[in-house]
């Protein structure tokens, strides 16, 4: 999205692409279009702020690839988040959206839930909130985009890996060496690795963790936001399709590994799935699995979950490098870029 915004800004782009667009991590999502309800609980309440105006741009610019979606938030005896809680977080979320609200949120016994769910287990079910948010098709709402800056008049590079970047605005590609009046290093989970293979130093550092997730059968009509029964931390049971799709977990990566949804990160998310639903999932019932990396700031937080999902924008010579980030908000990251190369030409 940062192409999308320079352009409209009126620069020439070239967007080099290491293998397929869309090809990686930006396929490998939980498919939400979203302020994330959870960061709440962290704090982060402009980041909350600034995806929920995103979603709206989403939702009202691609129809064809996002919609609306009902989740639930399930309350049990023994939650470890009250109803107060659950209560408070929802009207804060609904305030943040202001006018790209998508409507208020709601509460629906028990009896209801398990009538409008059978499988839900009922068993200690006080009842449960729903509300509503954004879903996309990543891989194909990431391909409208690509075909938009296309239409616009960039150039795409598929398939020419960037080796080195300098501050002068060389980019040294497997084609060759051009230079440029700017370069934005916008290459998530590989924005860190690049400057340290060109020899650039930066005073931040990516946390890379990997989200897996799982896509299974029967689908339910409703949405679900739940508490892992391992350690307690969101996760979502949700409508795809013609699939259900579980997920996340976050389990620290290392680029050299591969990205992959692990035997552990299975049985994490099958156990999820297994607490709330009867039946569980059987032999069968997982159909496939797939994992992306979230290129997160690094912090001196030891849990993943705690990490910031806070972007920042750093500018060595004529090099512009993106760490952190999120699909949501990725238009607000590219405005964000292009008007900072806006501030080095007026003042330079």
């Amino acid at each position: 999205m940062s192409a999308w915004a320079l352009l409209e800004n009126g620069h020439d782009v070239v967007v080099f692409e290491r293998d397929d667009p869309m090809g990686a991590t930006s396929r490998a999502s939980t498919k939400l279009l979203h302020g994330g309800l959870r960061y709440l609980e962290h704090g982060d309440f402009a980041l909350v702020r600034e995806g929920l105006r995103a979603r709206a741009w989403w939702l009202e610019n691609a129809p064809r690839h996002t919609r609306t979606i009902e989740i639930a938030i399930p309350l049990y005896r023994g939650s470890r988040r009250s109803r107060l809680t659950l209560k408070s977080g929802l009207l804060l979320y609904q305030w943040l959206a202001g006018r790209h609200s998508l409507g208020g949120h709601r509460w629906v016994s028990a009896a209801a839930l398990g009538r409008q769910v059978p499988q839900l287990r009922t068993r200690g079910l006080r009842g449960a909130y729903v509300f509503r948010d954004g879903q996309m098709d990543d891989h194909a709402l990431g391909r409208w985009a690509l075909q938009r800056i296309i239409e616009m008049g960039a150039q795409v590079r598929a398939h020419t890996p960037v080796e080195r970047i300098d501050p002068a605005g060389e980019v040294t590609a497997s084609t060759g060496r051009e230079r440029f009046d700017a370069i934005v290093n916008a290459c998530g989970p590989w924005a860190a690795s690049l400057l340290e293979h060109s020899g650039m130093e930066s005073a931040h550092r990516l946390d890379l963790v990997r989200g897996s997730h799982l896509l299974a059968s029967p689908r339910h009509g409703l949405g679900f936001l739940v508490e892992s029964p391992d350690d307690g931390r969101p996760c979502f049971v949700l409508p795809y399709g013609e699939r259900t799709l579980i997920g996340t977990t976050e389990v620290r990566q290392g680029l050299d590994e591969r990205v992959e949804c692990s035997n552990a990160e299975r049985a994490y998310l099958k156990r999820l799935y297994d607490a709330y639903f009867d039946p569980g999932l059987g032999p069968d019932s997982i159909l496939s699995d797939f994992a992306g990396i979230r290129p997160l700031v690094a912090s001196r937080q030891a849990s993943t979950n705690a990490l910031t999902r806070e972007s920042a924008i750093v500018r060595q010579g004529r090099t512009l490098t993106i760490f952190g980030g999120k699909w949501t908000t990725s238009r607000e990251l590219g405005l964000q870029v292009a008007q900072a190369v806006r501030d080095w030409q007026v003042a330079n």
